[in-house]
């Protein structure tokens, strides 16, 4: 893996940083690559449970590599999107700790992952119509999904920034915490996250994701698809034996 993204794991987590504090970990091909080959070491470890992807240097990331982009360079993997993310779906948790700015192409990396912790001075935006650009790796699609219409269509068109607690205020995010502690804050997320059972938190997942697109008359028979095989695992019973014997349950994952 480049050095443009460094991992790390204990206890269940993987912590991924984007690594191009000079640039604001704006996203080049290297980066976008480094993040691809992190990602496939969290799905591919039975041992990683949770993921928190973070910046280097302060920051998030700032987006594009504009002065790779003028040279025809890109970031974007087919069939993972803008840094390996923006289009794909990893069936573990990623957290997002932000510090510093999360715009652009960083801010839609954020609000690709399944939650998000940011620290009180961050900041959050699209500024891409301010270039002559759109947010085309998720700003404009996923943006009205995850916050007000109205909300999402004044940010897409004047390419203002906004603070982390408006960010919090409109639900967009799950934590604002002081400066200097989001990857504190998003570690100790990741470990209640990872103390709790892999097949319910990965079934789970899949259920509040892919909820938004079911209508009523569906939901139940969707959800069944995905959770029962969850009840019926050696981890249900584990779990309950567990409470019952007032211990900390042994998951096996199947």
């Amino acid at each position: 893996m480049a050095n443009e993204v460094l991992t790390s794991a204990d206890n269940g987590v993987l912590t991924i940083t984007l690594n191009r504090p000079k640039a604001k970990n704006a996203a080049n091909r290297a980066l976008a690559e480094g993040f691809v080959a992190a990602v496939d070491e969290l799905e591919g470890n039975d041992d990683l449970r949770v993921g928190i992807l973070t910046g280097a240097g302060g920051s998030f990331c700032s987006g594009m590599d504009l002065k790779a982009f003028v040279t025809g360079e890109t970031p974007h993997i087919p069939g993972r999107g803008f840094a390996g993310l923006t289009e794909y779906r990893a069936s573990k948790p990623i957290i997002a700790a932000v510090e510093g700015y999360a715009l652009a192409g960083g801010f839609e990396m954020a609000i690709s992952c399944d939650l998000i912790v940011a620290a009180e001075d961050s900041k959050f935006g699209i500024p891409e119509v301010k270039r002559g650009l759109a947010a085309a790796a998720g700003g404009l699609a996923k943006l009205p999904k995850q916050i007000s219409y109205r909300i999402a269509m004044e940010l897409a068109l004047t390419g203002d920034f906004i603070s982390a607690q408006r960010a919090y205020d409109l639900g967009l995010i799950n934590q604002v915490v002081p400066s200097g502690t989001a990857l504190e804050a998003a570690t100790a997320m990741a470990a209640k996250i990872a103390a709790n059972g892999p097949l319910a938190v990965a079934a789970s997942m899949q259920v509040v994701y892919s909820a938004q697109d079911w209508t009523s008359d569906i939901m139940f028979d969707k959800q069944n698809e995905i959770v029962q095989p969850v009840f019926v695992s050696e981890d249900a019973i584990e779990g309950a034996t567990a409470f019952a014997e007032k211990r900390a349950p042994n998951w096996k994952g199947k």
